[in-house]
């Protein structure tokens, strides 16, 4: 028995991806705990959140609805991942593979996203 987001690359993916982030946090300075560390790590969960949200009960139009939302939610983790590197929190490899694993994400979604009928 599972749900029907279970299944889904792009769920398993982004639940990976988010778990990286967090790990990557951990190091980050204390003092950034209620901002970039928060923000980062809630930006990064709403991806397989609003996956699994948009797959349940939903018509395909809903369902598209929240991969754009988990596209966005993509969008605000590189913006934050940025602000890390700026900030010295990560080097500058770390942020290229996280940076590009955000991209190959965006696009697996959009794919998917693409290939549902209305």
């Amino acid at each position: 028995m599972s749900f029907k987001f279970e299944k889904l690359v792009i769920w398993q993916k982004s639940m990976d991806f988010a778990e990286r982030i967090f790990n990557l946090t951990v190091n980050f300075p204390k003092d950034e705990i209620f901002s970039l560390t928060s923000q980062i790590r809630r930006a990064s969960d709403s991806i397989a959140l609003n996956i699994s949200e948009g797959s349940i009960l939903q018509s395909n139009k809903e369902f598209k609805k929240f991969l754009s939302y988990s596209i966005r939610s993509l969008g605000e983790t590189v913006t934050c991942l940025y602000k890390a590197k700026n900030r010295k929190y990560m080097v500058e490899k770390e942020f290229d593979e996280m940076y590009k694993e955000c991209y190959h994400l965006m696009n697996q979604i959009i794919a998917f996203r693409n290939q549902l009928k209305d």
